[in-house]
């Protein structure tokens, strides 16, 4: 569970407000939750909702605040999993539902991790949205 200091620390910093109907496509670091950045908590500290990959961490995971939803929209090789285009739709439908969504994948957002295509989806369908490294 996250701890309420943590995100209460947050305002010390300039870091963005996470908008309705807003994307943000984030990595979430290595793996190892002490070493996201501070926008990368941020985001999970605003979130409605954050769709995340098979690579995130757990603990990443646990920093969300704790209404969020999870929904997992991972893919790995060989197993069924979603198709790109179809998550893709999901950011775009949760987006105009109003919702906070956080696109979370595990390292770069944009090395291996679709994240262009995610990004052009979004702006296809006139969908404002962030993109930074966790």
């Amino acid at each position: 569970m996250t701890h309420p200091n943590l995100h209460d620390a947050l305002g010390a910093f300039n870091l963005p407000t996470f908008n309705p109907g807003e994307v943000w496509l984030s990595g979430a670091g290595p793996g190892d939750p002490g070493l996201l950045t501070l926008h990368a908590v941020n985001a999970l500290a605003q979130a409605d909702i954050i769709l995340y990959d098979a690579l995130v961490d757990k603990g990443v995971l646990a920093l969300a605040r704790p209404a969020a939803v999870r929904e997992f929209a991972g893919k790995r090789g060989g197993r069924p999993s979603a198709n790109q285009r179809d998550i893709t739709d999901r950011l775009i439908e949760l987006a105009r539902e109003g919702h906070r969504v956080l696109r979370l994948k595990g390292g770069d957002p944009f090395v291996f991790g679709r994240g262009g295509e995610e990004a052009l989806g979004l702006v296809a369908a006139g969908i404002s949205f962030e993109s930074f490294l966790g």
